[in-house]
């Protein structure tokens, strides 16, 4: 829609002052949202959706810049420019939460970069595109298969010339008496995931694991054996396109509290027991590294 990209302008105007007089509680959005209209769009027609687009970022901002802290985590929430700040809010609630047959994924995401290009600084729009294709890719790309001819004639990405970061992460569990359980983690996102952290150079797999795991939710495990290795192409900010690999192991440990480190990237963790897995919203790429996790205790019970 033409008048679209105006209406994200107005939007982002009104949280730029909000923003800029410190987020106050005290000062009315509605109001500010309807003397901008008035300023810099009379007759909007849009208007519906620019009010409804503010309130959400207002109304989510705290989950909104947990999700910036963890796509951006060398970039701290305050020093990220109030206008290049307030764009990601506004891309990632269209992004998130936006109906997808009003705003497709890469509508999101594009909208943002204009306004980047428009309103911000000389690197915003790489810098809003990076981080908006990090959790697009954490999202696990919906609508990637409905792109254009012109993106399906592009060329590939040679995932062998780019940079590797390596991780370690495990599927922990634990025995209570006759009863079995599984250590989870629930990201920004909304899933339940499994513990892992970036090995070190100079670690071995399994040291760096044991160690990510007991800094992040404070389990002393013992590995079992791997589970498996998954590897995603990731975009950074400012070092670019990465190719992670995280090596995935079975673990176990005593059934004690789990203590979850503070992370911008992860709100809660607790154990499960088997029969509740199903019913958690899990990643798809982490549901075959259950499935051959219970395989293998079934078989040494």
């Amino acid at each position: 829609m033409a008048n679209r990209h105006l209406s994200r302008s107005i939007v982002l105007q009104t949280l730029f002052e909000w923003d800029f007089n410190g987020a106050k509680q005290d000062i009315d959005l509605k109001e500010a949202v309807q003397r901008n209209i008035k300023e810099f769009a009379p007759g909007l027609e849009d208007d519906a959706f620019v009010f409804s687009l503010a309130e959400q970022v207002e109304k989510k901002r705290t989950v909104l810049d947990e999700i910036i802290k963890k796509a951006a985590p060398d970039w701290p929430i305050e020093k990220i420019s109030v206008v290049d700040r307030n764009i990601l809010r506004i891309g990632l609630a269209e992004l998130l939460w936006s109906e997808r047959s009003q705003v497709p994924p890469k509508v999101a995401i594009n909208e943002a970069i204009e306004l980047a290009k428009t309103f911000g600084g000389e690197n915003s729009g790489k810098f809003v595109n990076g981080v908006l294709g990090a959790v697009y890719k954490e999202m696990g790309e919906p609508g990637k298969d409905e792109v254009s001819k012109k993106k399906k004639d592009k060329e590939p990405v040679d995932i062998t010339k780019l940079p590797i970061e390596k991780f370690g992460g495990a599927l922990v569990y634990s025995r209570d008496g006759a009863n079995l359980y599984f250590a989870f983690v629930h990201d920004v996102f909304g899933y339940w995931t499994l513990s892992k952290g970036h090995i070190d150079n100079g670690e071995g797999e399994e040291e760096g694991t044991i160690k990510r795991i007991k800094e992040e939710i404070g389990l002393d495990i013992v590995i079992k054996e791997k589970l498996g290795q998954n590897s995603y192409v990731a975009s950074h900010p400012e070092k670019g396109k990465t190719l992670k690999k995280v090596d995935y192991f079975l673990a176990e440990s005593d059934y004690v509290p789990l203590t979850l480190e503070v992370s911008g990237g992860l709100d809660n963790a607790r154990w499960f027991p088997l029969a509740e897995i199903p019913e958690l919203r899990i990643y798809n790429d982490i549901i075959p590294l259950i499935a051959k996790a219970v395989e293998i205790i079934s078989k040494k019970a």
